[in-house]
């Protein structure tokens, strides 16, 4: 039964979930695209490009997939499982981190998460860019954005500005 295989798949997903489920997108697309066959590239890519636009969660992309997966039962299944495993292990084991607060290999598990998390985005984001089939203005804006950011204190709000005016020029 596909629900029930969304489930599953969805559940193991959720203990990865390091940075939310945008850290899971090339996980999530080998699951879904590439072992089950339930959607392609193209679907895939545009069900993010739906949930980035579409206020709330990160995790909606996960509604979507399931969704388009198996209507309704799907939907609720995937969210369900993404959400569900970890939120009732972290309620369980929460007391338990919290008693070794200020132990070195506690802080060693909290500073190592974060590049972890980091990687996972740029992973997913670099799936995703390709999925899109970016011509070489869009990698050269990307470079100039990363490399403006990181020499000018402007805030991030310009640099997508810029590049949804670039994208209405049709330049990108």
């Amino acid at each position: 039964m596909i629900v029930l295989d969304l489930f599953l798949e969805f559940a193991l997903l959720s203990f990865l979930a390091f940075g939310g489920a945008t850290a899971l997108l090339p996980e999530m697309h080998r699951v879904v695209v590439e072992n089950h066959h339930w959607l392609d590239d193209t679907t895939f890519t545009h069900l993010y490009a739906i949930a980035q636009a579409a206020p709330g969660p990160n995790v909606l992309v996960v509604t979507l997939i399931g969704w388009k997966i198996a209507g309704l039962a799907g939907a609720l299944a995937a969210t369900l499982a993404m959400c569900l495993p970890m939120s009732v292990m972290i309620y369980l084991l929460i007391d338990r981190w919290e008693s070794f607060a200020g132990k070195r290999w506690q802080k060693a598990i909290s500073l190592g998460v974060a590049p972890l998390a980091v990687g996972l985005i740029f992973s997913g984001a670099t799936l995703i860019a390709r999925s899109a089939e970016l011509g070489w203005p869009a990698w050269l804006l990307v470079a100039l954005t990363v490399l403006a950011n990181l020499r000018t204190k402007w805030h991030p709000l310009w640099f997508i500005a810029v590049g949804a005016g670039l994208g209405l020029l049709g330049l990108v």
